[in-house]
């Protein structure tokens, strides 16, 4: 998805990709989520490497399926592939208008011999402030459940450890750019499966909702002054901090089995 706009006014939700910030609007993760360690993972002691977030946002997508309401794309395996995830895949991924909102599902199809391990994770990057001249002070985001949850400790370039440090309390979190230099907000025990930005000045907002999702991320680049915030449903995250283990024993991994498919769902939702 590369825009999300508001037909009656022109408003755009999705950051444009602008790379002077991110040259991406809102990329699929796939087959890891974040970074291996080192680069690298190991598949029953043979090594091989994947660029940060895997091969979903780098890769081109064949379209499958086009309606008045929805549009679906597929990535499926190549010889090429194999030499970088030794898996035969099937990745499809549908887009549905549902009045104000739409639903992305995702369906991952194991078309090999073995079980399949993968992780999987939405980045969408949704402007913010939305109106124009606003501050990302006068913003805030609004979890549609009080929390008081904890988030994972990280390094300096986001792997993680197995550690749990203070988070967020509250349904209400007011926005500023110190939120985001210490890096990605990363949280496994969030109560909420709702988080809209909202501003305090304006009517405008965008959700998404994740229902179901074990991991939530939040990020915006540290240098502070990006025109989006990425709010991030996942199944999975980047490596425990030296992790050397095998792929399929990395944590929140998914597994699907010869000739089964895992398939989930997200909503964004504008003015709600």
């Amino acid at each position: 998805m590369r825009s999300l706009t508001e037909k009656a006014d022109g408003t755009e939700y999705l950051h444009d990709g602008d790379p002077a910030w991110w040259k991406y609007s809102s990329p699929v993760l796939f087959p890891i989520v974040g970074k291996l360690w080192e680069g690298k993972y190991r598949v029953n002691g043979k090594e091989y490497e994947l660029p940060s977030h895997g091969l979903g946002r780098i890769s081109e997508f064949e379209l499958v399926k086009q309606e008045k309401d929805y549009i679906e794309f597929t990535l499926a395996w190549s010889e090429d592939s194999l030499k970088k995830y030794p898996w035969k895949f099937r990745l499809n991924i549908g887009y549905k208008l549902e009045e104000n909102a739409v639903k992305v599902i995702w369906r991952v199809k194991n078309e090999g011999e073995g079980e399949m391990p993968f992780s999987i994770g939405a980045h969408p990057a949704l402007c913010c402030p939305i109106v124009k001249g606003e501050d990302i002070t006068d913003c805030y985001l609004e979890f549609n459940r009080a929390e008081q949850a904890t988030k994972f400790d990280t390094t300096p370039d986001t792997f993680l450890y197995d550690r749990q440090v203070p988070g967020i309390s509250g349904a209400k979190l007011p926005l500023n750019w110190d939120f985001f230099a210490q890096g990605t907000w990363i949280f496994d025990n969030l109560k909420s499966d709702r988080i809209t930005i909202r501003s305090e000045k304006s009517a405008k907002s965008i959700a998404v909702e994740f229902t179901g999702f074990p991991f939530l991320a939040l990020w915006s680049p540290e240098k502070g002054g990006a025109p989006f915030i990425c709010i991030e449903p996942w199944y999975g995250h980047a490596d425990f901090a030296e992790y050397k283990g095998e792929f399929a024993a990395r944590h929140g991994s998914q597994v699907v089995k010869p000739g089964e498919e895992f398939a989930v769902s997200y909503r964004l939702i504008v003015g709600e």
